[in-house]
């Protein structure tokens, strides 16, 4: 997609399609979500958007990576600007801007379809927010149940916190930077164990320490796994069009069933296919999760085999578990808990970023 030659993330929460709703009826429904933006400024702005689900919900046996979406429609979608909200309070939006679909003010979405906004050029300040308000119709549509961030729909006249409401994948925005640095991963780089709207998880933290001349895209998904973005479908393609990816994966291979051998295999195809991509890969180990005993030994097989195979492989590597590790690696005991908490993620930032800033600063262009 030409789109994304212009267009970089400027927020720093994770949204892509984990699930989807079903609607028993062909009523227009009307819901507001809110991203803070990461990067002020006036800039141009466009939505992207996709009716594919990215990951796996779950056990999978309702939702899966790769599972086109039925067709539905945007009936409306307009964008505006305000100074705060919170995961139950819709902030007030001034003047809200209406939002085309080459030229047009419905969209019908097809399935399997990725579509963008037209660009519409907004001025917003830093760690303000920017609010998208869509109506939208149709049977079965894509959303991120496990979102952090706020979301509402209109019910008998009132907002409601709900996460029934269709979300962009990313926020973009034609600001000029030196790279675009993509977060890939499951709920742990999605936030999860940080505060709804805190904005306090690991990659949030690293992304404000290492700054604006760089873009970010926060790619991490509730209950994803590394078997998902293997696949090669919908999800690695968003991660595709980064010129560098943090990666994170194998918690919920591990948690699910999945063998070490297939885990190991899955690792090791995602940076192929990112190199492919022409992307750079810094791969993380698995961060410490409370395993059960009968998981932790296939946990510690497969951090030995990061730390001492795909280091070959990977354009570089960071080992987040002596970070948060409680006690011995043996006991695989999280000391901020299996999704880090607001001081798991200070340190683990902490540690990342000098690394990082060394990565990005070695392979930008």
């Amino acid at each position: 997609m030409k789109w994304f030659d212009t267009y970089k993330s400027n927020t720093l929460a994770g949204s892509g399609n984990q699930f989807y709703f079903l609607t028993n009826d062909n009523e227009p429904h009307i819901g507001r979500i809110y991203y803070k933006v990461y990067a002020g400024g006036r800039y141009n702005y466009s939505l992207l958007f996709s009716n594919i689900i990215d990951s796996t919900y779950a056990d999978g046996s309702r939702s899966h990576c790769n599972l086109l979406c039925d067709e539905w429609e945007i009936t409306r979608a307009a964008i505006g600007i305000c100074e705060s909200c919170s995961e139950t309070f819709a902030g007030e939006v001034d003047k809200f801007y209406p939002l085309t679909f080459q030229g047009n003010y419905r969209k019908t979405v097809m399935p399997g379809e990725f579509f963008t906004s037209d660009a519409i050029e907004l001025e917003a300040k830093k760690d303000s927010y920017l609010c998208l308000e869509v109506e939208y119709r149709g049977s079965m549509i894509p959303y991120h149940e496990e979102s952090i961030i706020p979301a509402f729909v209109k019910e008998n006249g009132k907002w409601i916190s709900s996460k029934h409401v269709p979300f962009p994948g990313m926020l973009g925005c034609d600001r000029k930077v030196q790279a675009k640095i993509g977060f890939l991963g499951d709920s742990i780089t999605q936030g999860i164990g940080t505060d709804v709207n805190s904005y306090l998880h690991w990659n949030a933290r690293v992304a404000e320490a290492i700054g604006p001349d760089y873009s970010y895209w926060n790619l991490g998904i509730g209950y994803g796994r590394a078997e998902d973005a293997a696949s090669d479908g919908a999800w690695l393609f968003k991660a595709k069009q980064m010129d560098m990816v943090v990666m994170c994966y194998g918690i919920n291979d591990v948690c699910r069933g999945r063998a070490e051998e297939q885990i190991k295999k899955d690792l090791l195809s995602i940076i192929s296919e990112l190199h492919k991509a022409g992307v750079k890969v810094m791969i993380q180990t698995l961060p410490p999760f409370n395993l059960q005993e009968s998981t932790r030994e296939k946990w510690i097989h497969i951090n030995t085999y990061i730390r001492n195979t795909l280091i070959n492989y990977a354009d570089g590597i960071f080992d987040v578990v002596p970070v948060l590790l409680d006690g011995a690696e043996a006991d695989g005991k999280a000391r901020y808990g299996g999704h880090p908490n607001e001081d798991g993620c200070k340190e683990w930032a902490e540690a990342l970023t000098p690394v990082l800033k060394g990565f990005v600063e070695k392979h930008r262009n």
